[in-house]
């Protein structure tokens, strides 16, 4: 087996990382939430790198369609049936025994997202709904540390970086949650395996700056690629920052950390269903949703209810972002489908 000299030396000959860098690399911690598209990326590259120590928590379990974006896994895995965050620790000690890599099975909220983050320098958002996202950055702010916001649908993405108190966090540019229903998401508009690695490339060189202190070079506007239609541009947000009136950042009010805001979950008694109950009100567009899902699944609907049927479950949605997931008792199971089809 190589030293670590040895292993990380291409990267040591970069002049901004150098013996030092690596160093610090080495010491560092990084928490990744999610380890669907973006994660498996993420998790890759930085435990190429040299992190010293991986978090990795995701609720969710392999399946064939993952295979084509989600590139820590494979064909045994889903055979295996492996949650996704134990199958990527597997593949990681794999490719980098030095890193200590730690699975954790489990569905981030209020409750737990603060214990998560407890010792780590850094977040990397690998998550696929704002509900989440909105978390995260509530904790990031709050205990002051770094988070590089990433999301990637059809052939576009967005990335940016999070310092707290220095630029712009999440809630300075997206002030509210998109209504349910109207944000596409990979299940249901697809998604290019080639924008998921732009972007997460983006999320892990601001990573890798931020932990070897190179804090200048970090990008401190939003990023948009779209590889279909061959464009990127650059958004200045630090305007933001200092014009707005956030409620995290320049108000100190951390709704979704203290469960304010965001969904709930109901296991009903008797019914093998759970509730997902939507903050907000919002109204949904009932035939909008229908030529969203119509082509995953079995689509019935008036203007009262929206019924869906995939595989062995079906969502039924009520009007104001209300739903009742039948054919699970598990909150993370039926949270994990409303997020897929529906959005949070």
């Amino acid at each position: 087996m190589s030293t670590p000299s040895e292993r990380y030396s291409r990267q040591m000959l970069f002049p901004e990382i150098g013996e030092k860098g690596q160093d610090l690399l080495t010491q560092s911690k990084v928490a990744i939430f999610g380890c669907g598209a973006l994660g498996t990326v993420q998790a890759d590259a930085l435990c190429r790198a040299g992190v010293g120590s991986l978090r990795i928590i995701d609720r969710d379990f392999i399946e064939e369609s993952n295979l084509q974006r989600q590139t820590l896994f494979s064909e045994d895995d889903v055979r295996a049936g492996l949650p996704k965050a134990v199958a990527a620790q597997k593949r990681l000690q794999q490719v980098n025994s030095l890193v200590a890599v730690e699975p954790l099975v489990m569905d981030v909220n209020y409750k737990n997202a603060e214990s998560l983050v407890e010792g780590m320098d850094l977040i990397l958002d690998a998550t696929d709904n704002f509900e989440t996202r909105f978390l995260l950055n509530d904790v990031a702010v709050k205990h002051r540390k770094p988070w590089i916001y990433g999301a990637s649908v059809g052939s576009y993405g967005l990335s940016m970086t999070v310092v707290p108190y220095e630029t712009p966090c999440l809630r300075c540019i997206f002030e509210t949650m998109p209504p349910p229903g109207m944000s596409p998401t990979c299940d249901t508009a697809g998604v290019l395996a080639s924008i998921v690695n732009i972007i997460a490339s983006i999320q892990v060189a601001e990573a890798i700056k931020i932990l070897t202190g190179n804090m200048h070079r970090i990008n401190r506007k939003m990023i948009f690629f779209d590889v279909w239609e061959n464009s990127w541009k650059r958004f200045d947000i630090a305007s933001a920052k200092d014009q707005g009136e956030c409620p995290v950042c320049r108000l100190g009010r951390y709704e979704f950390l203290e469960g304010k805001e965001g969904s709930s979950v109901t296991t009903l008694c008797g019914r093998n269903s759970v509730q997902i109950n939507q903050p907000g009100g919002h109204q949904l567009d009932f035939e909008q949703l229908a030529k969203r899902l119509t082509p995953l699944g079995a689509v019935q609907f008036n203007r009262f209810l929206f019924r869906f049927t995939v595989d062995s479950y079906e969502v039924a949605i009520f009007p104001d972002g209300r739903g009742i997931v039948k054919g699970t008792k598990d909150p993370n199971v039926a949270r994990s489908l409303y997020a897929k089809y529906v959005g949070t």
